[in-house]
């Protein structure tokens, strides 16, 4: 095993859960060499940055931390800095220009090559392996977990959409799904393992599909909570022309498939919707809403909205409070548009509302939202919540932190119990985002229906 500082690797990740995952691989890739973790970026000799170039807000704190790292690299001369993920795909050798700390650059698709890429700048070289590979899932891989409780678990990679104001059909390719077989036995290892929380990812995840096992999402769903009864399981990010009647009837029959889907729409305009090339109407996205609740009455939904896009007039806008107010989400990812280039919004659109207007939009949506929030959150005071601890609260190591079935989050003291552990708690108080609750004091219980 290689041990000395020069081969010790530190992971910055950035971005999404589909980063988090990939971050596991890398891990793994590495580890395979014989390359070792360091406990932080100061003991490493190579630091790796795991990018996404989704947002603007991401892009920026790529870029401040590789700031940060040409000091640190001044200091020591040996330290090799890699840039992977998205943003090397999207910005490609221009990275190079304007940080030259970096030292070489990888894309989502060619991870297996980060020990070439690093050997070569240890020699002082300069490398990129930025190919996509419409072939590669990372099959075969078993990922490095941070968690023991929770476990993440790939089953598709890209996106077909062509959403005009999205990159990541240009930094992570084409849709390819993981093989039916290879799902299913890494979540009998994981069932195996112990873990209580499996999350199938995607960029588009409820596009699954593996031709040889003529297997849907939805067939993967059930098969996936039959492997691990007695986990959660959970799945993101959905797209709405996706959301099929099998694949919510799949979540109402299977009691260990979690009662919550996140669902981006990102306008509440029609209109809009046909300038982002989103592929459904308004009215056909409610009308998955009303499917959903009527199947899984006690559903929680959560979305992404975008303030501001190109084009969007004032009663676009007001048709993204009216969706909010209508179909009172439990939470959503909020953000003002900014131009993401290569984009088809970016080559064919005119980003034509002011910067002040988006911000004034977009504070808006936020206010509404957070007062739907705190008002759903209320109405479950009283109530008795199955939570799965996840972790010591933020706050005091005297209490934890867990989270429903329908995703929300419980904070309560935790007495005698640990991460890991599914436990009654009566909720006694909440905010926009959080419940507040005491333990029940029926003990750890492993429940078969974990609604």
């Amino acid at each position: 095993m290689r041990r000395e500082k020069g081969n010790a690797f530190f992971i910055h990740t950035f971005g999404c859960q589909m980063n988090l995952a990939d971050s596991g691989i890398i891990t793994a890739l590495l580890q395979q060499e014989g390359y070792v973790v360091a406990d932080s970026d100061a003991t490493a000799g190579i630091i790796l940055l795991n990018t996404c170039a989704v947002r603007e807000n991401a892009v920026d704190r790529v870029g401040h931390l590789l700031q940060h790292l040409h000091g640190q690299k001044k200091r020591n001369k040996h330290l090799i800095i890699g840039v992977v993920g998205c943003i090397p795909q999207h910005q490609r050798e221009e990275l190079f220009a304007r940080y030259p700390a970096i030292d070489f650059l990888a894309g989502p698709d060619t991870y297996r090559t980060l020990p070439e890429l690093i050997a070569q700048a240890q020699r002082g070289g300069k490398g990129a392996t930025l190919a996509f590979n419409t072939a590669e899932t990372y099959d075969g891989i078993e990922p490095v977990r941070q968690s023991a409780i929770s476990a993440f678990v790939p089953v598709m990679r890209g996106c077909n959409n062509m959403c005009a104001y999205c990159v990541v059909p240009f930094t992570r390719g084409r849709e390819r799904s993981q093989p039916f077989d290879s799902v299913v036995r890494e979540v009998q290892n994981l069932a195996a393992s112990g873990y209580r929380e499996i999350t199938l990812l995607g960029q588009n995840v409820n596009s699954y599909y593996d031709d040889r096992a003529v297997c849907d999402f939805a067939a993967l769903l059930d098969a996936v909570s039959r492997e691990a009864p007695q986990a959660r399981i959970r799945f993101t990010t959905s797209h709405p022309k996706d959301i099929s009647e099998s694949l919510v009837r799949t979540i109402a029959s299977r009691p260990n498939i979690c009662n919550h889907i996140h669902l981006p729409v990102q306008s509440g305009s029609s209109r809009m919707l046909g300038m982002m090339n989103r592929g459904h109407t308004i009215e056909e996205y409610r009308e998955k809403i009303a499917l959903i609740r009527s199947l899984i009455p006690d559903v929680t939904l959560s979305t992404d909205i975008i303030a501001g896009f190109c084009g969007e007039l004032e009663d676009d806008h007001k048709a993204s409070l009216k969706l909010l107010s209508d179909v009172r989400f439990d939470a959503a990812y909020m953000f003002y548009y900014s131009t993401r280039e290569g984009t088809l919004a970016a080559k064919t659109l005119e980003d034509d509302v002011p910067e002040a207007v988006k911000k004034r939009r977009l504070q808006e949506i936020i206010d509404l939202q957070n007062s739907i929030s705190a008002e759903l959150f209320c109405e479950a005071i009283g109530s008795v919540v199955e939570v799965l601890a996840e972790s010591e609260s933020r706050r005091s190591s005297a209490q934890l932190m867990g989270r429903t079935a329908g995703n929300r989050a419980v904070v309560f003291d935790r007495e005698r119990y640990q991460p890991g552990d599914l436990l009654d708690v009566l909720v006694t108080g909440a905010t926009s985002a959080t419940l507040i609750g005491r333990l029940m004091h029926s003990g750890t219980h492993l429940s078969v229906n974990m609604r």
